[in-house]
């Protein structure tokens, strides 16, 4: 059977809904009072199981652990399709942005959703849905995104953060200072704060590594000082776009090339493979194979049946086809690489998977917003 794509009551989807609620006095589903000022902080990669297991180097973030349960992020648990969630609100069957690397139908051609925007993909109209921010705009609101210098002009940032004023620091004690700023001024304001830092060290080094324990404390001290700034009606979210999963080299699986017959593309990430299939390929046939090769350490699913499982939300017909006729969703801590002199063989820590350690991400409350 297919596991479910979510696990817990509220997901990634319901955080900016609800502060939207609250900066209009209204109590949303997830209970948030009235403020003037609501800031999320999104900390890629931080998945609940990785911040319980280094509490002890992060004391204000899991203070909180106890009495805010975690949530669950999309699938694929990918920072394109989670950040593209969290700030439209709705699923990747609807925004578009279905995996990192996502079938351009029109183009015949995969594209990195964070960095390969050109002159064919147009942010506009390929993440279909509307903003939160976008949203705010329409009521009186004042939005604003921190984030680093480099991604003010990306075409990610234009796909899923339009409608904010962007704001930048090169450090998390600079981005954790512009946001310190933003608090004090008039509200009401939706400030969206985004940490890269750990996502990076895990990538790099694993997620038990010294350099992830360091970029975490790190982040704890900037945000501790931050906690000390909130008002009596300001609030802040803690939340996470994914968990992660460290794969040793050894775990790493580059398939059998009869199980690569009649793909025309490989899109998705290693922890989540998605072929797309030659015109004529049997998409059950080809799944098929891969269960009887793969199927003890990965779901396999053909694009009908994880649409029917709900693994993307609500799919329109438009995102359809960006989705692969077949997919290969890792259950144990491996990583599939089609080629097998992928560059992105280098990484340790990885998501893009269904498993708890990846969908699983905090929600953590502080400020006014910590009932």
């Amino acid at each position: 059977m297919l596991p479910a794509a979510k696990s817990t009551r509220f997901s990634l989807t319901d955080v900016m809904p609800n502060c939207l609620d609250a900066l209009a006095g209204r109590r949303g589903p997830l209970g948030l009072p009235p403020v003037t000022h609501a800031v999320v902080l999104l900390v890629d990669g931080l998945g609940s199981g990785v911040l319980e297991a280094h509490r002890g180097h992060a004391r204000t973030l899991s203070a909180r652990l106890a009495s805010d349960p975690p949530i669950s992020s999309v699938f694929p648990t990918t920072t394109a399709a989670a950040l593209a969630s969290l700030t439209t609100g709705t699923s990747p069957g609807r925004h578009g942005l279905v995996g990192y690397r996502v079938l351009d139908p029109a183009h015949d051609r995969v594209v990195n959703q964070l960095s390969g925007w050109d002159a064919d993909l147009d942010p506009a109209t390929w993440q279909r849905m509307p903003t939160l921010f976008e949203r705010a705009a329409a009521v009186g609101v004042r939005s604003v995104a921190i984030g680093l210098p480099r991604y003010r002009e990306s075409g990610f940032t234009a796909a899923v953060l339009r409608g904010a004023d962007y704001r930048s620091g090169a450090t998390i004690a600079e981005r954790f200072g512009v946001a310190a700023t933003e608090l004090a001024a008039p509200g009401p304001a939706l400030i969206y704060l985004y940490v890269s830092e750990l996502d990076v060290a895990a990538h790099a080094h694993g997620v038990d590594s010294a350099h992830w324990v360091a970029a975490l404390e790190s982040l704890d001290a900037a945000f501790a000082s931050l906690v000390d700034r909130l008002g009596p009606r300001q609030g802040l979210l803690v939340t996470a776009d994914h968990g992660m999963v460290d794969v040793p080299g050894e775990s790493q699986v580059v398939p059998d090339a009869a199980l690569l017959a009649g793909v025309r593309h490989v899109a998705g990430e290693p922890r989540c493979l998605q072929l797309h299939l030659e015109t004529g390929v049997d998409a059950d046939a080809v799944a098929e194979a891969w269960r009887a090769s793969e199927g003890g350490r990965a779901w396999v699913a053909t694009r009908a049946e994880a649409v029917e499982a709900g693994w993307f939300g609500e799919v329109d017909p438009e995102v359809l086809p960006r989705i692969g006729d077949v997919l290969v969703a890792a259950r144990k801590p491996v990583a599939y690489y089609a080629d097998p002199d992928d560059t992105a063989r280098r990484m340790i820590g990885q998501h893009g998977s269904l498993s708890p350690a990846e969908l699983q991400v905090p929600l953590l409350r502080y400020g006014a917003f910590a009932v």
